[in-house]
């Protein structure tokens, strides 16, 4: 790819709304380069060597902190990873005090994941180093829209004109914020499928399409991108029962039917079996790209580790960056 990584302006990877279609477009180039070299036995660069990440995560995740640990890992970089449980947090530590004291030990980069919104962004004007949001609230989670672009991309050749279905807990979904202000700014059309209880007041302010019947709203569409059941965030009652909700939103062969023949299929996971997918569907070799997700995941971020340390090198400290990424 001609794109470089240091041609691309960001100090902070806070969101993706306020990037640039040819921001997102550079970082998905960047993020080609890196696919093939995971596939090889040795898969370790130098780039980052000498430079530490910590993964900073006040809330639990499997996949984007494994991915992130070997994203730098495999660029050659020190990297660390801080759980809250076994933090100083824990013992009624604020936010900004963990910044002041990360901050000291003059890490490169922080990786970020916080049950508030706003956060992530928060901290970022506290320290000196870079910063990814690796997930705040319902607010954002960048670097999994910018995985899920590239897993179409890769399949479809483009993002422009495509149809994009976006089914069902919508109002607690970080995912389907980012993937929105992704689609919409790279030409896609968007669609969420939702019930109601799940659909934020003001969702069709953002430019998609709103349906509460999982059939009409995948009528024609190319790609079919499930979110998971977010229970641990529902404070009282969203949804009748989980049989219920699987009758109604859950994404089985039946109403898969009425999207395109050749629709993709998309979760970010972790996946619950029999809430909001069918197994067969989930499994079906020819349609899902789940597990091709989680490889383009690991691309993603070593590309926008090499971004922002890339960034450091060339930038005076404190330049400002792009609307989404300071």
């Amino acid at each position: 790819m001609s794109t470089s990584a240091s041609s691309i302006k960001l100090r902070h990877l806070l969101g993706i709304e306020g990037l640039s279609p040819e921001t997102i477009s550079a970082l998905l180039d960047v993020s080609e380069t890196y696919i093939e070299q995971n596939r090889q036995i040795d898969k370790k660069q130098s780039l980052l060597r000498g430079r530490t990440i910590i993964n900073l995560f006040f809330e639990n995740s499997t996949r984007t902190r494994t991915s992130f640990e070997l994203a730098g890992k495999r660029l050659g970089g020190d990297v660390i990873n801080m759980q809250t449980s076994a933090s100083s947090v824990k013992k009624g530590e604020t936010l900004l005090d963990t910044a002041m004291t990360l901050n000291a030990m003059h890490p490169d980069l922080l990786v970020v994941r916080h049950p508030d919104s706003g956060a992530v962004q928060l901290l970022s004007q506290k320290v000196n180093c870079a910063v990814i949001n690796g997930g705040d609230g319902s607010h954002e989670h960048p670097t999994q829209a910018l995985l899920d672009a590239l897993t179409i991309r890769r399949r479809r050749g483009k993002l422009q004109g495509l149809l994009v279905a976006i089914c069902g807990d919508i109002l607690h979904s970080r995912v389907a914020r980012s993937n929105i202000h992704l689609l919409n700014t790279m030409g896609a059309r968007v669609r969420v499928i939702g019930p109601p209880t799940l659909m934020p007041a003001e969702i069709d302010r953002l430019g998609v399409e709103v349906f509460t019947d999982m059939r009409k709203g995948l009528t024609g569409v190319d790609i079919v991108m499930m979110l998971r059941l977010q229970t641990e965030r529902m404070h009282g009652s969203y949804v009748p029962s989980i049989p219920e909700y699987f009758r109604f939103f859950g994404l089985d062969n039946e109403k898969l039917s009425f999207a395109k023949p050749d629709a993709l299929i998309m979760h970010p996971g972790p996946m619950n079996r029999g809430v909001e997918i069918d197994s067969e569907v989930a499994d079906d070799i020819g349609r899902s790209v789940i597990h091709e997700q989680v490889e383009m995941g690991v691309a993603v971020r070593m590309a926008c580790l090499e971004v922002l340390m890339s960034q450091r090198r060339n930038e005076p400290s404190g330049s400002v960056a792009e609307g989404g990424g300071e």
